[in-house]
């Protein structure tokens, strides 16, 4: 690529604001003198490469308002007076940092130190303060006049710019050609230079669902028979050392699960309500569940086992998975035309959740907190400390006993307040009805304020300002745009949707109908993919998917929630979050297009 010099550079990126951004055109400062740059030079102790001076010379900084010439994250370019401010507030606040820099080199300073003395500043950073943003090595040697990135969380390193002049080359470049510039487009809005980040994602992801599907479900081996006991020759003793030493194994935690209880409905119909996958139904022990739960088979998804405890009660337990129990959407659903109860224990908190018909009823719900008791203190009753500070703890005991009991107290309490009679322990080992669920999607939250600015649009002043009809027209074009960028115009059933609603046509969003179910199976893949690489961060085995896969579904997912929106919430509330998504840097023209149609 082609590096124009400094003064070429700013003919380009001068002519191009003139055109497209007079707002960032107007606030760009006149020259610096000769003798302020000499001056500064002086006071700081150093001398300005001299594409610095150079470009000092075209113009001292940018006036710090709003419109302002910025270089994306970094910020405005900084003049003089920023420069040797920020230069001296920058090398006191690195003092501090001296003795632990001792041992590095010249080079190793000029990038890795946390300010070296020939350090300058030369923008502001996205806060506009000496906090983070570029800066040039003047230091004599192989990095004199270098450019690199400080930031004050993550500390500083060189980036490839050899030098300002390869900066503002590659700035008037990107502006001219609508090119990236370190990852970000520079646009004009309104007259005022802005940035944004031209998104794409791979057409056609891994699915984890379908790597899931083609992997067997692991079962439990079959039980081998015992050895033959020994027949000895004369008297002898068995001596056994358990997990508990010679005071014997140490005692099994009680079996305290997540559980639902559901009146009126039989278990294949809750198992239904929690969104099983037919494909994966079938009867399971607990250990099978946990055993399938935990395999690549699940692809992480929930897995439940539901049964009947009499007097027309069913009920679910959780064994492995996201947890589902406690999600509101989910206990709506289950309570739909009956009473749920909920029993959970969650460290030092048991709680009980009654709801009717989608309504919780608070007046008999109950809630317990019990103290933590394994961590050990001395007579003085202070906590004991080891050497590292942490407190000791006690191994192999129950931390929260209180939680143990309350819970035992409250699902025995279940009997007299709603006729529940169920041990947990009685169905372990018992197959009962189970499934993998596909989780129901969030509620979609209302708007709690009024909807402002996104993206430098602003959405407040369109929408008083834009007939309802057309702006509907035009957000529609939106989101049908997105839909193209994320890839899920694909399926059939969000094309159909898309059509319908371009043709004015209302939707049927139901709840386990078509729709409903292809986002749930898009927010699954997300999840799935997710586990997946998490999981593979702890293994050497070659992985199916991406983290480009992974970016694509969460762009599907994201896409597909827009879409909800769209045809649940009032527009401008859609509004915000379609226009927040959109992936291709000129949305804004082409709502200007859509908003003139």
């Amino acid at each position: 690529m082609i590096t124009f010099t400094v003064e070429e550079s700013w003919d380009r990126i001068e002519g191009w604001l003139a055109r497209h951004a007079p707002v960032t055109h107007g606030l760009l400062r006149p020259p610096a003198a000769l003798a302020d740059i000499a001056a500064a030079e002086l006071r700081l102790g150093v001398s300005f490469p001299p594409d610095l001076k150079e470009s000092l010379l075209r113009h001292d900084g940018v006036e710090l308002q709003d419109g302002t010439l910025q270089l994306d994250y970094y910020g405005p370019l900084s003049g003089l007076g920023e420069i040797v401010s920020s230069t001296e507030f920058l090398r006191a606040v690195g003092e501090d940092a001296a003795e632990d820099e001792a041992e590095l080199n010249e080079e190793e300073r000029d990038e890795y130190a946390y300010w070296p003395h020939e350090r300058l500043l030369v923008t502001l950073g996205i806060g506009w303060q000496s906090s983070d943003g570029l800066f040039l090595a003047t230091r004599p040697g192989p990095h004199h006049g270098r450019v690199g990135r400080y930031f004050d969380e993550t500390g500083s390193t060189f980036t490839p710019w050899s030098g300002l002049q390869r900066v503002l080359s590659d700035f008037a470049t990107a502006l001219e050609d609508g090119l990236s510039f370190d990852g970000r487009t520079p646009l004009a809005h309104e007259g005022r230079l802005i940035w944004d980040t031209d998104g794409t994602v791979v057409a056609d992801p891994a699915s984890a669902l379908d790597v899931a599907a083609a992997a067997p479900e692991p079962q439990i081996p079959a039980a081998e028979p015992a050895p033959p006991a020994p027949q000895p020759d004369g008297v002898y003793g068995v001596f056994t050392l358990g997990s508990g030493g010679f005071f014997g194994p140490e005692p099994a935690p009680p079996v305290q699960p997540d559980v639902v209880f559901v009146t009126g409905i039989d278990p294949g119909e809750l198992l239904d309500r929690l969104g099983s996958v037919p494909a994966t139904a079938r009867p399971r022990s607990r250990e099978q569940a946990r055993l399938s739960a935990g395999a690549p088979w699940a692809a992480h998804r929930p897995m439940v086992r539901a049964g009947s405890c009499g007097n027309g009660w069913s009920y679910a337990t959780q064994e492995g998975g996201d947890a589902q129990f406690d999600r509101p959407e989910v206990l709506g659903r289950l309570s739909r035309g009956t009473r749920v109860v909920r029993l959970a224990k969650q460290g030092y908190e048991v709680r009980v959740t009654v709801m009717e018909d989608g309504t919780e009823r608070p007046e008999a719900c109950h809630r317990v907190e019990s103290p933590r008791e394994d961590y050990v203190t001395g007579s003085d009753g202070q906590p004991a400390l080891g050497r590292d500070g942490q407190q000791w703890q006690r191994i192999g005991v129950d931390p929260w006993p209180g939680s143990t009991a309350a819970y035992a107290r409250l699902l025995a309490g279940l009997t007299a307040e709603h006729g529940i009679s169920w041990d947990p322990a009685d169905d372990a080992a018992v197959p009962l009805a189970s499934a993998l669920l596909l989780p129901v999607l969030d509620e979609v939250p209302e708007a709690r304020h009024p909807v402002t600015v996104v993206r430098d649009v602003d959405l407040g002043a369109l929408v008083e300002q834009t007939p309802p009809g057309r702006l509907r027209s035009a957000m529609t074009a939106q989101l049908t745009r997105l839909a193209s960028e994320t890839g899920i115009d694909g399926y059939s059933e969000i094309a159909r949707t898309l059509e319908q609603i371009g043709r004015g046509e209302p939707v049927d969003l139901t709840a386990d109908e078509a729709l409903d179910l292809r986002m749930r199976t898009i927010r699954a893949e997300a999840r799935a993919v997710r586990g997946m690489l998490d999981a593979a961060r702890n293994q050497s085995a070659p992985v199916p998917v991406t983290e480009a896969d992974l970016v694509a579904w969460h762009s599907r997912d994201a896409a597909a929630g827009a879409l909800r929106r769209f045809l649940l919430l009032p527009l401008p509330s859609a509004a915000e979050t379609i226009l927040s998504l959109r992936m291709s840097v000129h949305w804004r023209d082409e709502l200007a297009a859509d908003l003139a149609d």
